[in-house]
């Protein structure tokens, strides 16, 4: 019986680089509805390029947890962007500005996963 490893998540299609791109994309949104001046997008750029090439370093058991925390939080982020969307207007600042924070927290636990 010979065995065949798992094929890791770069290899199956899963684009870390772009992964944090486009958390970061999110939270320049949610900055933006939350009224606080959005980060340069040349930084979230030069982040994701580190993320790709950390990530291609990073043992197997790292990789499966990023892919993990970077599909959820795209998750809970997109809903919480349509829920600010959806307010039509009405948009609750406060809760914009958390979800953002949230997005910060988050981008920066996956950067800590690759190191």
């Amino acid at each position: 019986m010979t065995h065949q490893a798992t094929p890791s998540a770069a290899s199956s299609g899963a684009d870390p680089g772009r992964q944090v791109a486009q958390l970061h994309e999110l939270k320049r949104l949610v900055e933006r509805i939350a009224r606080r001046a959005p980060a340069a997008q040349d930084e979230a750029l030069d982040e994701a390029a580190r993320t790709s090439e950390a990530y291609d370093r990073a043992p197997p058991i790292a990789q499966r947890r990023f892919d993990a925390l970077a599909a959820e939080s795209a998750a809970w982020a997109a809903a919480g962007v349509e829920a600010l969307l959806a307010a039509e207007g009405k948009t609750p600042l406060a809760a914009a500005g958390r979800l953002a924070d949230a997005l910060d927290r988050t981008l920066s636990e996956l950067a800590a996963l690759l190191r």
